[in-house]
């Protein structure tokens, strides 16, 4: 529960501002329910209800978007609500409900809740004593809700700006090992519900560690970002390549298998032969390729391709080994490389 509360932030304001509003709901609608106010006590008992029922349907599924929207018109449309019915004493209740919107959804739909919120309060002629009031009050909510928007804006755009750096590898740009889970889970999502075939590439740089030793780390790094550039250059854009770790890469490539795949698979190898390069001469990588097989998990999919990869290192490295025939009880890794024999 805590896990959550601190790994998902829309859950936790969803959690605190639902708390905080049963807290503060309740004695209200206690207190109308004993001075025998039903309409009143029923409007708070509904609002009561609706936010209670919006906070555990974002525990059950996870989904806070959803439930974020159907809590903030439920603020929006409980305080128009509260307001048509105690009158003046109601408006009060819009302010905080005006804050807590742009906590739950997107800032431009925040603003049109406010709006219509603001307005329908102003529709309504017994919610206020005076033109003045009246006024007044629209001013000031509209003071509120543009410092509420400013602030959301920012934090909206700065969250989804550590989101993105934190599934983006630092140094070659790349989508990283976090953000390669929730890709492959989709893909083999995919595959099982239309069909589509994909293909697992893991890919490693040969000597790397010998690289860095006598050049230095930043020759490293540069034969790195090297790489990521031949290959995005090389490959579809609905190819993905993932920094799975040191000097290790995943490519996912949906849509190709048989002989369209060695294809792909023979065409980036000599691309990496020709032009990968650093002080010392060029550079060459190994490969380990699997197909996703119909109903396989994604981390046995990633073992078979980390198997081949291990197979094409052990025969000699700057190989292309399959998976599929890595698996064999004689696999045949000469249709990869002549050189390579079986065993």
């Amino acid at each position: 529960m805590f896990y959550r509360l601190r790994t998902d932030f829309r859950l936790s304001i969803i959690t605190l501002l639902g708390a905080s509003a049963v807290l503060g709901i309740t004695p209200f609608a206690v207190m109308r329910f004993v001075q025998n106010d039903l309409l009143a006590g029923l409007v708070d008992l509904f609002i009561l209800l609706g936010i209670v029922s919006g906070v555990l349907y974002a525990w059950a599924t996870g989904d806070t978007r959803r439930s974020g929207l159907v809590l903030a018109v439920i603020a929006s449309g409980g305080s128009v609500a509260v307001g048509s019915v105690v009158g003046e004493a109601g408006l009060f209740w819009l302010y905080p409900c005006l804050v807590t919107t742009f906590f739950l959804v997107h800032p431009r739909v925040a603003i049109g809740l406010s709006v219509a919120s603001v307005l329908a309060l102003m529709m309504i002629e017994t919610a206020f004593s005076s033109q003045i009031q009246m006024w007044s009050f629209a001013t000031t909510a509209v003071v509120v809700s543009a410092s509420a928007y400013v602030f959301a804006h920012r934090n909206h755009s700065q969250r989804r700006r550590l989101e993105h750096l934190a599934t983006i590898d630092p140094l070659t740009g790349v989508k990283n090992r976090r953000s390669m889970d929730e890709e492959l889970d989709l893909a083999a999502a995919n595959a099982e519900r239309s069909g589509l075939p994909y293909a697992l590439v893991l890919l490693d740089i040969d000597h790397f560690k010998k690289i860095n030793d006598l050049y230095g780390h930043g020759v490293g790094d540069d034969v790195l970002n090297d790489l990521v550039a031949l290959v995005g250059s090389h490959t579809r854009w609905s190819d993905q390549l993932f920094r799975y770790g040191g000097e290790e890469f995943v490519l996912l490539l949906p849509g190709v298998d048989g002989v369209n795949l060695r294809a792909v698979m023979n065409n980036l190898q000599q691309v990496l032969r020709k032009h990968l390069k650093h002080p010392g001469g060029p550079v060459t990588a190994s490969f380990g390729v699997a197909l996703l097989g119909h109903g396989e998990g994604v981390g046995h999919w990633l073992d078979r391709a980390d198997h081949a990869l291990y197979r094409a290192k052990e025969c000699g490295r700057d190989r292309i080994v399959y998976a599929e025939e890595a698996d064999s009880p004689e696999p045949d890794l000469a249709s990869s490389d002549p050189s390579c024999a079986p065993g």
